[in-house]
Formats: C-alpha cells, structure tokens, sequence
C-alpha cells in the first residue's frame, strides 16, 4: 500500500452518495501515480490507470474499474482544496521532521496555463525546505499582490521553532516577522522598495562603513567566487548587529531584529562586468558566512521547486482551467515531487525517474512506498 493512502483516506467526498460508482482513495492513488509517471492532465491519468489496472488491482477495491477522465475532472474540479491540503500537510509532517537550523523558503509561483480569458492564472505561495528538498506546504491566493495575506496563513500552518524562514520582498512585514519569533523561528528578509525610510538607512549605513574601511563599524564578511560556462561570480557579504545609527523606532517596529546584511554579486561574463547590491534584515547574528549560505540557498525554491514544476512536470502547459481543478493538481504535483525526491536509490533526476516509475512497477512501488 502506498505510504500516503492513510492520510488522504479520511478526505470527506464533494459527491453526493448515489453518484459514487469509484472510491475517493481509488481516484487519489491512482492520481498520485500518475503523475509520478508522467500523467499531465485527466485523460492521461486515466490512461495510465487502464494501462496498470491489475497492478492497481492488487491494493485497490476498483468497485467499477478504473475511473474515466470525466470522473477524475469532476472530482478533483469539486475536491475542497484546504482539505487536500491540511491532509498534504499532515502527511508531510508526519513523514519529515525538520531539524534545527533548516532553511525554510517561502515564494509565489503562478500556473499560466490555468488562465482564463481576462482572470490570470493561479497563484500558489509555497513553502520548501532547503535541506530535506521537500515541498512543506503551499496555498493559493487571488493574485500575486495578495502574497502578503497568505504568507501568514501557511505560515501558521508550518511548524517553524528552530527553522529559518527566507522571504523576498513582498513578505517583509512587520506583522511576518514577528509571527515568525513567535512561532519560534528565525527570519532573513529582503528589504526593498516597499519599505524606502528603512532600506535607505541600511544603505548609508553600509555606505558609510566601506567609505572608511568599516573602522568604526563592528562587522563579518564573507566573500565566494564561482566560475562556470565562462562566467565569474563574486559574492560578498558583510554583517553587523551595530544598530545604533538607525532611527530606534523603525527597529522596535521589528519583533527579534538583530542583525542586517548586504550582499554584493560581481557577474564577469567574458569581460561584461555587471554588479548588484541587495540588503536584508534577520534576527540571527551577523555571521557572513552563515547569512550568506541561508541567502543563497533561498533560490533552491526557484531551481529546485518551480523550475522543476515548469519543465519536468510541464506546469505552465497544463490546461486545466475548471473549479478547483487547477489548485488540487498543483496538490498533486507537489506529492509526486516529494515522494520522487524521497527515493533516493535512482541516482537520477527528477525527469528521469518519471520515465522509469512510468515504465517499471517495482521502481514505482520504491517511490510510493518511500
């Protein structure tokens, strides 16, 4: 039986009873499994059911065979998708736990293909964990802008106490921080233009420091250098928690401020020489060597997660645009991405093990079963 069946077993069915010829858990698994071996969209799910029937067969009741592509479309266009995900979360907890000091990405991502006409397409805030590879959550929102008002709810969904938190811009907000202390965790946030009066005192701050050395300003820094397809990369941080020179109510304004942090990359492609400074607020120490992993990691959610999701799984072709359809099969993505990223005895990519859990039963097994 695959390891998630128990948790997603108790999922209340948006059908009315004398519609139900197919168990919900039926639909769910074979879903999963699908898109683990490659399905895109209802009729390919529904294919790959045909094509695995007795497979399926084995730990499956199957009351009427496997279900149709209209069936798989109404239920996951009807399926209440907090329900799918408070079950995705509980199985996610209950299958990882996160030790101290692991880096928590959160970022938005929007699906282009479930556009319709004028309305854009979902918005999906998720969550990942940087070290364990894993999505943690995620939940949907109107629109981009609206990032601010679900950051707090999937935040509260996740348990933090030990973890890092890392938000671009758009999650910098008092309110954010201070949640995050209180969930007894740790912040890096990046500091923008949605809050001028502050970044601009960061900026002198700084600026003022390399004028003269930083001989009056208590510091760290960090620097690395990496070089690939002709490009040279310099990254350079610098940290201090001297705050003095800022006004003290903005840093009241942020619960557990302690520290912040700039960080310059050089980019030298074949003598094309380009620089960009960003600065960020966190409540850690001012360790440059540390601050500047957890803030280089934080694009492993773009690498590791949405580019994953657009090339591998296809994402932003997919042409599910009805009811809650869009939302649940991002859901269901994001339990075959980690069930993918658990089995760990194909020394492969992601791609690569789609193909052959779509092709061999016992690799299958391996992943639904990790």
């Amino acid at each position: 039986m695959p390891a998630f069946m128990p948790t997603f077993a108790t999922m209340p069915d948006p059908r009315r009873d004398q519609t139900k010829l197919h168990k919900l858990i039926d639909i769910l698994t074979i879903a999963v499994c699908a898109v683990i071996g490659g399905a895109e969209g209802w009729e390919d799910i529904e294919s790959f059911g045909q094509a695995k029937q007795e497979w399926f067969g084995t730990f499956l009741e199957l009351p009427h065979g496997i279900p149709s592509h209209d069936t798989f479309r109404r239920v996951f266009m009807r399926l209440n998708p907090k329900e799918f995900e408070q079950r995705f979360l509980l199985w996610v907890q209950a299958a990882v736990e996160l030790t101290a000091g692991e880096v928590v990405h959160l970022d938005g991502k929007t699906s282009r293909g479930s556009r319709r006409g004028e309305t854009p397409g979902i918005h999906m805030v998720s969550a990942w964990a940087a070290e364990a590879r894993l999505v943690l959550g995620q939940l949907k929102t109107e629109n981009h802008s609206n990032e601010i008002t679900a950051i707090p709810e999937l935040l509260q969904l996740l348990a933090l106490k030990g973890c890092i938190v890392t938000i671009d811009a758009m999650g910098c907000q008092t309110a954010i921080a201070s949640q995050i202390i209180e969930q007894q965790g740790d912040y890096v946030l990046s500091l923008k233009g949605n809050h001028p009066t502050l970044r601009t005192a960061v900026e002198t701050l700084f600026d003022q420091a390399q004028a003269t050395k930083f001989a009056y300003l208590p510091h760290t820094s960090h620097q690395t250098v990496d070089a690939d397809h002709g490009r040279i990369e310099t990254r350079r941080a610098w940290a201090t928690s001297q705050l003095d020179d800022l006004d003290p109510n903005l840093r009241a304004a942020w619960q557990g401020f302690t520290s912040v942090v700039k960080v310059t990359a050089t980019r030298d492609l074949k003598g094309r020489v380009t620089t960009e400074s960003r600065y960020f607020l966190t409540s850690l120490p001012p360790d440059a060597t540390h601050l500047l992993s957890v803030i280089r990691s934080h694009w492993g959610i773009e690498n590791r997660l949405h580019w994953v999701l657009d090339v591998t799984f296809r994402e932003d072709a997919c042409r599910v645009k009805t009811g809650h359809g869009p939302e649940n099969l991002t859901v269901l993505r994001h339990i075959a991405l980690n069930l993918l990223k658990q089995e760990t005895s194909l020394k492969k990519g992601i791609r690569a093990k789609r193909l052959r859990a779509g092709w061999d039963l016992q690799y299958l097994l391996k992943v639904v079963t990790s």
